[in-house]
């Protein structure tokens, strides 16, 4: 009987062995920071993290910052709920992963207010409202909870650049034609539109730098987006 055992043993290593290792940049993981940037972006498909699109992108340095905090949140966050993933009791995963978020989050809003204090004034609250943003949320129970560490790195980075895009999209949009110039971190704003514009009478929309505005570009990409990807159009 232990012959039998040993030699059962023996073949379940060589299959093991002989089982390819999946590559880490294997068309599946590919997917995992390809897939957010169009076909699943969290915005404009799953419609996840709207506030923050049109609360903090009337400048694009505040967007820029938001999209680096965020990208930190969800990389971390994502690897370290993939880690526990094993040892969380259901009963309490929520109450886990909202400690991690916090955790992060607090980590972010006192790195910004120790070198960017301007910009960490200007984004006020909604730093710390990253703890209830939907798109890491869903990220957490949706994919750490059940995928290895690598894949849930690359689905956080992937769903982070996806949520980075739309935000600065629309954040160079509304500070270009709210303001005539794009404001960059630690340099300043910087005209963008040439002096010509306003010779011959253009002048600066300041109907751009307000909320509604930026649910309105954000629309316009969605439109966009789905012009060109005919699969995205939902049928009645």
């Amino acid at each position: 009987m232990s012959t039998e055992t040993a030699a059962a043993a023996n073949t379940q290593e060589v299959v093991k062995e002989a089982v390819p290792r999946e590559p880490l940049f294997s068309a599946k993981n590919k997917r995992l920071l390809t897939d957010p940037l169009d076909d699943d972006n969290p915005i404009t498909v799953q419609v996840l993290g709207i506030c923050s699109a049109l609360a903090i992108t009337v400048q694009v340095q505040q967007a820029v910052v938001m999209c680096v905090s965020v990208l930190f949140v969800m990389l971390f966050g994502n690897m370290i709920i993939s880690v526990m993933r094993n040892v969380i009791p259901s009963r309490i995963r929520i109450i886990v992963q909202l400690v991690v978020v916090a955790s992060l989050v607090i980590l972010v809003d006192q790195i910004l207010k120790a070198f960017l204090p301007d910009i960490a004034e200007k984004l006020s609250v909604f730093i710390g409202l990253i703890i209830t943003n939907c798109i890491i949320m869903g990220r957490f129970e949706a994919f750490a909870m059940g995928n290895k560490i690598w894949p849930s790195a690359l689905d956080g980075i992937g769903n982070a650049i996806g949520y980075a895009w739309i935000l600065v999209a629309v954040a160079v949009v509304r500070e270009i034609f709210g303001s005539g110039a794009i404001s960059f971190p630690g340099i300043g704003q910087i005209k963008f539109l040439p002096q010509s514009f306003f010779d011959a009478g253009y002048m600066n929309n300041n109907l751009m730098i307000l909320p509604p505005m930026a649910l309105i570009t954000v629309g316009i990409i969605i439109w966009i987006q789905r012009s060109k990807n005919q699969k995205l159009i939902e049928e009645n």
